[in-house]
């Protein structure tokens, strides 16, 4: 199991060094960024703390299990970023689109 977490940590880990090395390259800071997720609903409370501040919009799914939410804000760095999206994996059960 713990082989298996350090592989998923490894892929964030790869994920996010390529975010930033197109953002450093095509965005211009400081810049508004839009984060897209979808969350369920049990765990939108703890999006929505690590999120505070931000301009935020919800929206339930049909189904009423999830909740996909978009949240924006001026940022001056690709890190500040980056630091949000690897906050945010570890909710459980969270797709950041």
């Amino acid at each position: 199991m713990s082989e298996k977490l350090g592989k998923s940590e490894e892929l964030l880990a790869e994920k996010m060094w390529k975010l930033k090395m197109v953002m450093d390259e095509t965005v211009e800071f400081p810049s508004v960024y839009l984060f897209k997720f979808i969350v369920p609903v049990n765990e939108v409370q703890n999006l929505l703390k690590i999120l505070d501040g931000m301009d935020v919009d919800e929206r339930a799914s049909s189904g009423g299990k999830y909740i996909s939410v978009s949240a924006k804000k001026v940022f001056n760095s690709s890190d500040e970023i980056i630091k949000i999206y690897k906050t945010v994996s570890v909710i459980k059960g969270i797709i950041s689109l």
